[in-house]
């Protein structure tokens, strides 16, 4: 296995000053001189109007489509897709969420819009592959077990092969669109919001907290198991980020989870149009998941540590990476 000592120089954006000291990943709002206590403030309103007006033109878009091509009625009275293209729609427009949070860095932080990815200052790709590796024996195991698990409600349900041109058409759609909606779901959570906290304290514990409670949140309630396990993620997550550097490793976990859930739901007839989540999980589930978060995550510190992966920024002026 190689070793990657390659060094990486955030660069501010004129006139900014890099740090004086090495910064950890939830202190990056502060890696100008530009930063402000109200700077997280202000740049949360842009993220979160930001995304909630580009979900707006996202959704308004698809239904004069639908509109002006007939499309049929569902029992809400919106137009329908069907259950791959509504599907569809709804991973587009979490998607949407990335933009606002980079501009929300560069233009209300005055920080480069790459800090929120990692130290590096933008995504460390080799790395992030090594985490989609490492996860993905880990994920496939999870999933294996979960599906073995007897139905709580005693209640058996029949699946239908949903057949193999919807299956490949589901497919497709599924890998092109998750990574999107996964990554942004981490550049909000793990990203923006850890390091808004980040700027006014020093503790990650103090970081981290906040922003897997408002993840798990995000994903409605279902059960208490479901909402536990949605609180753990964004902690492991959390603390992958911050001791890892970047957003990587919890891009990658994200990724494999919902590409395998959803590459399976894609296979069984109505499955991708369910609104079941993570946070309908029951006990067992539950018990699995955390051991696959546990593992992963001791796997992914084992990697970086093996690999030297720097967790803090490289106080200089050349924002080039230098060997």
């Amino acid at each position: 296995m190689t070793t990657d000592r390659t060094t990486y120089v955030v660069g501010p954006p004129p006139p900014g000053h890099p740090p004086a000291v090495p910064l950890p990943y939830h202190r990056l709002a502060r890696v100008t001189h530009r930063h402000r206590w109200w700077r997280p403030l202000l740049g949360t309103l842009v993220v979160i109007g930001g995304t909630t007006i580009s979900m707006l033109v996202l959704l308004l878009f698809v239904e004069f489509a639908a509109m002006a091509t007939d499309r049929p009625v569902d029992a809400e009275g919106w137009r329908t897709w069907g259950d791959i293209g509504d599907a569809a729609i709804l991973l587009l427009s979490i998607a949407v969420a990335i933009p606002p949070v980079l501009l929300a860095a560069r233009w209300t932080q005055r920080r480069p819009a790459g800090t929120v990815s990692s130290v590096a200052g933008h995504l460390r790709w080799r790395w992030l592959g090594t985490c989609l590796v490492a996860g993905l024996p880990l994920v496939v195991a999870a999933l294996g077990v979960s599906l073995l698990l007897p139905d709580p409600t005693g209640d058996s349900e029949d699946v239908a092969w949903a057949g193999l041109s919807s299956f490949l058409l589901g497919l497709g759609m599924v890998c092109v669109l998750v990574p999107f909606q996964a990554a942004a779901e981490e550049y909000v959570c793990r990203g923006w919001l850890l390091q808004a906290v980040g700027a006014w304290c020093r503790s990650p514990w103090i970081a981290i907290a906040p922003q897997s409670v408002l993840f798990a949140a995000a994903h409605g309630w279902g059960t208490p198991w479901g909402f536990a396990d949605l609180v753990v993620f964004g902690l492991v997550t959390g603390l992958l980020t911050i001791r890892t550097g970047g957003l990587e490793a919890a891009i990658a976990l994200h990724v494999l989870n919902n590409l395998l859930a959803m590459g399976i739901a894609a296979a069984i007839a109505g499955a991708l149009a369910s609104d079941e989540t993570a946070a309908d999980m029951e006990p067992l589930a539950f018990a699995v998941d955390v051991v696959m978060l546990v593992l992963y995550a001791a796997v992914v510190l084992w990697l970086a540590r093996r690999r030297r992966l720097s967790a803090l920024t490289s106080p200089a002026a050349d924002p080039r990476p230098t060997p």
